[in-house]
């Protein structure tokens, strides 16, 4: 369980990316709807997770390296916002959460079950 000056610095990188994300002009990462869906950041601020969330994802592989090649401009951006010691270095993972369950909503909805049935026994 991170500190609460962890999971505050964690909030806020994950805030300042999330805004900084929408300004990419990358085409391979602006392949739809992008969310930063949460961050963990190592105990010395050295390294952050950061795992993303995209609805409408065309091409994963392309994505991940028009990530990375930003990866420097928004490490540089994060350290302008926020004032830390050390700006942490940047390690992108896909969360596919949002698309899963997305998925299992639309099996539950595709079961056609009569909402004016009853179980009574």
């Amino acid at each position: 369980m991170p500190s609460n000056k962890l999971a505050r610095t964690n909030d806020d990188i994950q805030r300042v990316l999330s805004a900084h994300l929408r300004n990419i002009k990358d085409p391979r990462v602006q392949q739809g709807m992008i969310s930063v869906t949460r961050v963990e950041t190592t105990g010395d601020l050295r390294y952050a997770k950061v795992w993303l969330s995209v609805l409408g994802l065309e091409n994963e592989k392309e994505f991940k390296k028009g990530l990375k090649s930003a990866s420097g401009w928004l490490r540089r951006e994060l350290g302008r916002s926020l004032e830390l010691r050390y700006t942490p270095e940047l390690v992108f993972e896909l969360d596919h959460s949002i698309e899963y369950g997305a998925h299992i909503n639309e099996v539950i909805n595709s079961l056609n079950i009569d909402s004016s049935e009853s179980i009574e026994e």
